[in-house]
């Protein structure tokens, strides 16, 4: 499970600096890697996002506490 976990915080990590880059220089890193469209950029998406919700289920599972969720 910490292997998922790690390799779930670093797709998260990659596709923050990814949006943070859209939104400030307009460069899409993931596009330009993978070629826009492509099978692979919508697989990267698409991994990026199951990231997302792994954590939050994962995160929010083991917190014993609602509202504080995250916190330790």
């Amino acid at each position: 499970m910490k292997i998922l976990e790690m390799i779930a915080s670093i797709l998260l990590i990659v596709g923050g600096l990814n949006w943070g880059l859209v939104g400030l220089f307009e460069i899409n890193l993931v596009d330009m890697i993978f070629g826009h469209a492509s099978l692979l950029d919508r697989l990267v998406y698409i991994l990026v996002g199951a990231s997302a919700v792994f954590k939050l289920f994962t995160c929010c599972g083991s917190c014993g506490s609602k509202g504080s969720c995250c916190s330790k």
